[in-house]
């Protein structure tokens, strides 16, 4: 069992070695943080500290760094997390604020969050599956061309050109466009399509090839939207921590570009809700955590964004266990809830 010093110590390690990322001593300890009692007392707590495994000796007559279980143990206790300051809010507001669809509002979301942390920066594209439709419109291109457009609450807007095999009309655009509006809007995009094939069924006998190939290219979009992906920025910030790695950092690369082990942990942290307890919104995965994932040298920090405090999916960093988490985690949930406001006015 730590006692309160013994975390107080830990912080303090914790704190000094992202600082400077060197290990750090027990008399620059006593120094620096005004603990009130001698070195050799904080070398007690140490020795304690290390017994449980929460800080290590990197070399023979060092000092100390944390391990993984003690960044996990800083984490969870951490109730300071600093907010960002009125300039750091004031770009983020103007930044995203230009932004004209979702696609550039997360494109420059994604930016900020690389350059507030200077840690990678990653958001998971809501899946339109899983949210709501909204609109569904059908637009004559030619005699036999139209364009088929799916909108989601969440504000996605997806479209798709088909080609018929008849010439369509605009009775029929209209109509099954307003049956399809009537019937499905509000309803989650995962149970639209049986809705909308008892619609084309419905249709008369002269339409219903025609009504049949426009109900499938809704749901051909909303089937193709099923995968889902990552927006990444700030690859260059690993490479720039490339010295807190053991090893190569190419494969944590190759795993950040490939995305689906990073979307496995996604979804994990998503569902597991790891450290929120302690942090609320943000969820904090490190080191040894992310083993499964080929990630087993990183911390990911993320937070769930959406419309009307339902998160439809999650936006983090990714960086070295040694990054600062306190700073991090208030840029991640600032950026996460300026992104749910964003996408509220949009929808």
């Amino acid at each position: 069992m730590v006692s309160e010093r013994g975390l107080a110590v830990l912080r303090a390690i914790v704190q000094d070695y992202v600082a400077t990322r060197e290990p750090v001593g027990s008399k620059s300890i006593a120094d620096k943080h005004r603990f009130g009692v001698s070195a050799a007392t904080i070398r007690n707590d140490m020795a304690l500290l290390e017994d449980e495994e929460l800080i290590a000796a990197p070399h023979t007559s060092s000092g100390r760094v944390p391990t993984d279980k003690g960044y996990r143990v800083f984490v969870d206790q951490l109730a300071d997390v600093r907010p960002l300051s009125a300039a750091q809010r004031h770009a983020i507001e103007l930044f995203l604020g230009a932004s004209v669809d979702l696609d550039d509002v997360l494109a420059r979301t994604v930016r900020a969050l690389a350059q507030l942390t200077h840690q990678v920066a990653l958001i998971q594209y809501p899946s339109i599956s899983r949210a709501r439709l909204q609109h569904v419109e059908f637009v004559a291109l030619a005699p036999r061309r139209v364009l088929t457009v799916v909108i989601a609450d969440s504000g996605i807007v997806e479209q798709r050109v088909v080609e018929l095999s008849a010439d369509q009309n605009p009775e029929l655009l209209s109509g099954l466009r307003d049956a399809a509006n009537a019937a499905v809007a509000g309803v989650p995009m995962a149970d639209a399509s049986p809705v909308l094939l008892g619609l084309a069924a419905a249709m008369p006998e002269p339409v219903r090839v025609l009504a049949d190939e426009l109900v499938a290219s809704v749901i051909s979009v909303i089937e193709a939207t099923r995968q889902e992906r990552l927006i990444m920025a700030g690859t260059a910030n690993l490479v720039r921590t490339e010295h807190d790695f053991s090893g190569s950092i190419y494969p944590i690369i190759e795993a950040i570009e490939e995305q689906v082990e990073l979307l496995k942990l996604f979804g994990e942290m998503a569902a597991d809700q790891h450290g929120v307890a302690a942090n609320r919104d943000v969820t904090v995965s490190i080191g040894r955590e992310n083993a499964p994932f080929g990630l087993a040298e990183t911390s990911v920090l993320t937070s769930g964004y959406g419309l009307g405090g339902d998160a439809v999916a999650r936006l983090g960093v990714l960086g070295p266990t040694r990054m600062d988490y306190s700073t991090n985690m208030a840029a991640v949930r600032a950026v996460a809830r300026y992104l749910s406001h964003s996408l509220g006015e949009q929808a």
